[in-house]
């Protein structure tokens, strides 16, 4: 999570610039969450019109919508970056369990 005083979660430690940049699955997760607005506000009728939109494959699609899907304790350790490792987008994208309790046991 990133303050606006510029102070990190850590305490007596200040954000540096390189600090302050989105990772790839931060990144991927905010793109998840803007298209699912997409299609619930009604601006674009199915993941074809997004794919259309954005110029990417359906797939890649579906796996960032996927990511909307997640536990909220999953959400907050991907915005800190505290996720373990080993795991990757691909992980987290691909077929996650609809249950959060599961989702949970297969990344920790």
């Amino acid at each position: 999570m990133r303050l606006p005083n510029e102070q990190s979660r850590r305490p007596g430690k200040l954000l540096r610039p390189w600090d302050v940049a989105a990772t790839p699955l931060e990144l991927a997760l905010a793109r998840g969450h803007r298209w699912l607005a997409m299609l619930e506000y009604g601006k674009l009728k199915n993941l074809t019109e997004i794919v259309a939109l954005e110029g990417v494959d359906n797939s890649y699609v579906s796996r960032m919508v996927n990511l909307t899907k997640l536990a909220p304790d999953i959400v907050e350790a991907i915005l800190e970056d505290t996720l373990p490792d080993h795991l990757t987008l691909f992980d987290l994208a691909v077929d996650p369990p609809a249950l959060w309790e599961e989702q949970r046991l297969r990344i920790w």
